[in-house]
């Protein structure tokens, strides 16, 4: 038995040590795997960044666990990271694929009334924006609120009414 066996093991037949000496290196590895992908993929939470974070842990899981080898998944796992990276890139440069790929706001509020076709399409009811309203303006009615923004990543923006001067 080689000295890597005798520390990664082989295979689905791991002890504790052998599992848990996976989980200390996939934890490096999945740090530096963090940090190709850049800090997009873990900071904006949009779907899009959402598939890294999902599909990372789903496949770098198998290493620790010895239900894939360990070469293989991680070339998968940067196979995945660099994905994203082109993507994010390419979003970068052209607003019709970032909107197809990250999604857009919509503007679910706005003078007084509620848009019906914006909150259908970003699946929204009067409720989330109230409840957006309480949790953060701390009121339930939207008298002092311009207009309310679902964003890319699902949360709902309040923009305030600008305060009228006296003149």
């Amino acid at each position: 038995m080689d000295l890597m066996t005798a520390i990664f093991g082989e295979g689905r037949e791991l002890d504790a040590a052998q599992m848990t000496t996976r989980a200390v290196a996939v934890f490096f590895a999945t740090l530096v795997l963090i940090r190709v992908s850049g800090r997009r993929s873990f900071g904006q939470r949009s779907p899009f960044d959402y598939v890294v974070a999902i599909l990372l842990g789903a496949t770098l899981s198998r290493i620790i666990v010895g239900a894939s080898p360990a070469i293989p998944t991680l070339a998968a796992s940067l196979a995945i990271v660099l994905i994203h990276r082109a993507l994010a890139w390419a979003c970068v440069r052209s607003p019709a694929l970032e909107a197809f790929v990250v999604g857009a706001e919509r503007e679910v509020f706005s003078g007084g009334q509620f848009n019906s076709r914006q909150m259908s399409a970003a699946l929204t009811t009067r409720t989330d924006v109230l409840e957006t309203a309480r949790q953060t303006l701390h009121t339930c009615d939207l008298d002092e609120v311009e207009s309310a923004i679902v964003e890319r990543n699902g949360q709902v923006s309040l923009i305030h009414k600008k305060a009228q001067r006296a003149e």
